[in-house]
């Protein structure tokens, strides 16, 4: 017999008469409907609009029956809340049934969630590490609100983009039209039943997708044993191929378990050896991210896992992307450092290891925390110039590099660096002079205001000596411009 043959079966009753089961179950609840609201009524409580019409019970009835076919007779035989949404619903009380058919998503995909990887999943769908340190077993899933639920399971891909904004409508139409609160909002048997029809496809029968079964099995191999070349090797063409969102998540998901004190040895060795080869897909929002949560480590007090964070964020020269007080620490800190290698002996051995660790600081952008951007000029350029004795051959590189990533601002403050004292004194030797005129073409096009562009056309013009431009008539007039803003 088909489907709809099943929907409309008719059988006869025991005296031969034909009797249609739909009509036997409307008699069968307005007679259930007839003695529940006569007990409410003699208890002496309220019974207008408590139960809904029958017409709509009907109507929710039949429909759900279509979706339930959808279930075998395993998935039935666990569906308890379903159960008790039908029964609600047939009752006629939609609010509660509402909640039971939540109740039953919700279960099902925490099943999913233990199935895959609980701690993984953690990782991704409570974003405050402080929070997720309370996180560890099957039953802490109770902790998670259902928003944390629905979103960590989206990301991880146990459900589709699609499944996520379905289920999202009814998590919040059980917030705001069912029995969990009060409320006003009337529900139709229809869309009860849709609902039921909704959850059934996206959460009970959605099946793994590819990503979602290969991400498992890497997160297994992560966790279970050091991972040899070849696996290494075949992981990172797997990484090729995800998504960007999909390599921020598994990103995320590594990162917590990297800076998790209680991971392996073995586990860390894998981590490492993948997070160079992932860092390579992950967007530059995220990347930041990373950052703020280890800045978020030392602020908490949570020192051995700030050192764990810092060590991936190290492996990928990452630390253009710690937070602006992270850096504005550890810029300072290097520039302090530079500035005495330089006035030490044996600088041309020394400067290039320093100049590189704040190569690596401002990043290929040449990024500088706000609050440094006087000294860090003045600092690059009094090193660029030199110590008079001659070129650090190792570091001169990486000093023209950082002047190339000058900005605007940058180059202003550079191109009149000469009025700084130590910078003066320093252009009275040949070297330093040689390098102040290189200084001068690499910043040139980086001058877009005119007071600075004609700055500069009056220093290549002018017959004073570097260390003496200062004092020069002309240039004092430039210099008088641009503080007015001429």
């Amino acid at each position: 017999m088909t489907e709809p043959e099943q929907a409309l079966d008719l059988h006869q009753s025991t005296d031969g008469v034909v009797v249609d089961p739909r009509e036997a179950a409307r008699i069968g609840l307005q007679s259930f409907e007839t003695l529940m609201l006569q007990t409410i009524e003699k208890a002496g409580l309220p019974t207008a609009g408590i139960l809904v019409d029958l017409e709509q019970r009907q109507i929710f009835m039949d429909t759900a029956g279509l979706a339930l076919v959808k279930l075998d007779d395993a998935q039935r035989g666990r569906a308890t809340y379903i159960s008790k949404m039908i029964a609600a619903g047939g009752i006629g009380l939609f609010d509660a049934s509402l909640n039971y058919l939540w109740d039953e998503t919700v279960t099902e995909l925490r099943k999913r969630v233990v199935n895959y990887d609980l701690e993984y999943f953690y990782s991704v769908a409570e974003k405050s590490d402080a929070r997720r340190k309370e996180l560890k077993t099957a039953e802490d899933l109770v902790k998670l609100d259902d928003s944390k639920l629905l979103n960590g399971a989206r990301e991880i891909g146990l459900i589709n983009e699609v499944g996520f904004r379905e289920l999202d409508h009814i998590r919040y139409m059980r917030n705001y039209a069912s029995a969990a609160h009060p409320n006003q909002v009337e529900l139709d048997g229809l869309q009860l039943a849709n609902w039921l029809n909704t959850c059934i496809r996206q959460a009970i029968l959605l099946p793994d997708n590819v990503v979602v079964a290969a991400v498992k099995k890497l997160l297994i191999n992560v966790k279970s044993k050091k991972m040899d070349d070849n696996g290494i090797r075949d992981t990172a063409v797997f990484l090729k191929n995800l998504s960007q969102a999909e390599a921020i998540t598994l990103a995320s998901g590594l990162f917590s378990t990297y800076t998790t004190t209680s991971s392996t040895p073995e586990t860390l060795d894998n981590i490492r050896r993948l997070w160079p080869k992932l860092w390579e897909h992950v967007s530059e929002d995220a990347r930041h991210n990373f950052g703020f949560r280890l800045g978020n480590f030392n602020a908490s007090g949570d020192h051995e896992q700030a050192v764990l964070a810092r060590q991936l964020i190290d492996l990928v020269d990452g630390t253009t992307y710690l937070p602006e007080e992270e850096r504005e620490v550890e810029v300072n800190q290097a520039l302090e450092e530079l500035v005495q290698v330089h006035n030490e002996w044996n600088n041309f051995y020394n400067e290039r290891p320093v100049a590189r660790r704040l190569s690596d600081l401002v990043g290929q952008l040449g990024v500088v925390p706000k609050a440094l951007t006087q000294k860090y000029v003045l600092n690059i350029v009094d090193v660029f110039l030199t110590n008079g004795h001659g070129i650090a051959l190792a570091a001169d590189p990486i000093y023209r590099d950082l002047i190339g990533k000058f900005d605007p601002e940058q180059a202003s403050i550079a191109l009149r660096s000469f009025t700084d004292s130590v910078i003066s004194s320093k252009l009275q030797q040949e070297i330093p002079r040689q390098q102040w005129a290189v200084l001068l073409t690499i910043i040139e096009d980086k001058l877009t205001a005119r007071p600075e562009r004609e700055l500069l056309d009056a220093i290549r013009k002018s017959d004073a000596k570097p260390h003496q431009l200062w004092m020069h008539s002309a240039i004092k007039r430039q210099l008088l411009q641009w503080s007015q803003g001429d």
